[in-house]
């Protein structure tokens, strides 16, 4: 399987990756955000149960760059809004 390449932008929509990749996948992307200087991010994960949404908000609080997230703007519970820290 081809791997697939995202652009790189201040959104990352989970919907069309498998569950057992978004630890790895939101690891890259924060990563990826920070080296384009992209420090303000909206994660779309979806209404639903909630248990897409409870895996991606464990991931932020034990991630070292996270500075701080919160439900996406208008009280929005599909999208999750992240402040990441600038590279020294």
């Amino acid at each position: 399987m081809e791997p697939v390449v995202v652009p790189i932008t201040d959104t990352l929509d989970l919907h069309h990756f498998n569950p057992g990749d978004i630890k790895d996948l939101l690891m890259e992307y924060i990563h990826a955000c920070r080296e384009k200087n992209i420090v303000s991010i909206k994660i779309i994960h979806g209404k639903g149960k909630g248990i897409l949404k409870d895996r991606v908000h464990r991931i932020l609080k034990s991630h070292p760059h996270v500075r701080d997230f919160s439900d996406g703007s208008m009280g929005n519970w599909g999208a999750t809004c992240v402040e990441l820290s600038r590279l020294p």
